[in-house]
């Protein structure tokens, strides 16, 4: 098919160019002595980007599903309450993983559309006055349904309970793209990973961690050992890592972090929430279409879940962008299989590429039957962005 393919999931996500070119280098010796000048460069960018003075960032050859891992064996021991909240596929996935490891898992469940319930956590963490739970989970930005959720308010909730609880967040789809503050919200353990808002493909899974969940690692009776925080601490001190790193996403993260210092981070965030608009005004003034996410305050500025009407499929949809438009839609997952579509609108992107993406999946919705009007999202979309000042990102860049 001539013409690019154009990725809307919600990561991996588009990878610029210069991104792309600077991992094409020749393989070099990760025990050389020009070696731990890359976690030189990594480290403080890291940083900047969790919004952290305090916290120690990690980076480990694996997805953000290694670094759940890390963040739970390396704090706890088996038997641990944990508090999470289920509310989409990737909520659920965590708390499948703690459950697996053999913790005592307190899961409050909620409808999908809606995000972490910090009035329950907040309710749950006052009646725990013996502090049995020993770490909340939330996940900051729920993919598979387009909601975000306030981790402020779930700090919140553990300080006005005076409760010693560790604080975990899935922040992989939100990292570099929504607004999340390690230091300001008390967070002990975030996970996040290269695919997404880092710009990058996939390939690592990367972790900040406060000194308050470092200094557990000597308690914590959980089994670890490719994850295990000691052994990344004992080599990342010299710059080298305990296993082969992976070289070549090194080179590319290092690249991201300038394209994303040099946008600036506010810039960026403010650049996420003007596209997701100008998108959210396609679905519900476009199209007459409802999201996933039951209410704006859920609204996430990464991906736009897209109900399908009563009697058709997502899955349509999706197979008809691709296979006719090349155009690839994200797909509903478990609870909301078939149910919706999901537009990804985060990382690398302007008005006019995310247009390539509403055109798309008008045009696909239009193939298999659904009744929208031809033009309709663009139209909305445009006039939002046209009538709205841009982000000074927007300016800068393009």
């Amino acid at each position: 098919m001539a013409g690019r393919n154009f990725l809307f999931v919600p990561g991996p996500s588009n990878v610029p160019d210069r991104v792309l070119r600077a991992q094409v280098v020749s393989m070099e010796d990760h025990r050389s002595p020009k070696f731990p000048s890359l976690w030189e460069q990594i480290a403080p960018g890291l940083k900047k980007l969790f919004r952290t003075t305090t916290g120690t960032p990690f980076v480990f050859p694996s997805s953000g599903t290694g670094c759940w891992e890390a963040a739970v064996t390396n704090t706890l021991s088996p038997g641990d309450k944990v508090l999470a909240s289920r509310f989409g596929q990737f909520s659920h996935l965590w708390i499948d993983m703690c459950t697996r490891l053999g913790l005592d898992v307190e899961v409050i469940d909620v409808e999908w559309g809606t995000g972490v319930p910090a009035d329950q956590y907040a309710e749950r963490l006052k009646a725990d006055t013996g502090h049995q739970i020993k770490a909340v989970l939330a996940c900051h930005n729920e993919t598979a349904t387009g909601v975000s959720s306030d981790i402020a308010a779930v700090r919140k909730a553990l300080n006005d309970a005076k409760h010693p609880a560790l604080l975990f967040v899935d922040t992989v789809s939100g990292l570099g793209s929504i607004d999340f503050r390690f230091d300001d919200w008390g967070v002990d353990m975030a996970v996040s990973g290269s695919q997404k808002g880092l710009m990058l493909p996939a390939g690592l899974g990367v972790l900040c961690a406060s000194q308050k969940a470092l200094e557990l690692r000597t308690t914590a009776k959980m089994k670890r050992c490719y994850f295990d925080l000691g052994d990344m601490i004992n080599a990342n001190a010299t710059g080298y890592f305990p296993y082969t790193p992976a070289l070549s996403l090194f080179y590319g993260l290092i690249e991201a972090l300038k394209v994303i210092e040099e946008e600036g981070l506010d810039n960026i965030i403010a650049r996420h929430t003007y596209l997701a608009e100008g998108c959210r005004a396609a679905v519900q003034k476009g199209w007459g279409l409802q999201l996933c996410a039951k209410d704006p305050k859920w609204y996430s500025n990464t991906v736009s879940a897209v109900m399908v009407p009563e009697g058709f499929n997502g899955a349509d949809v999706i197979s008809r962008a691709y296979h006719r438009y090349n155009v690839s839609l994200g797909a509903g997952l478990s609870k909301v299989a078939g149910k919706l579509f999901r537009i990804g609108h985060l990382g690398d992107l302007n008005e006019v590429h995310l247009s390539a993406g509403i055109v798309g999946a008008e045009m696909a919705m239009l193939d298999v039957g659904i009744k929208v009007q031809p033009g309709s999202g663009i139209a909305a979309a445009s006039e939002y962005w046209r009538n709205n000042e841009p982000p000074a990102g927007l300016l800068k860049r393009w």
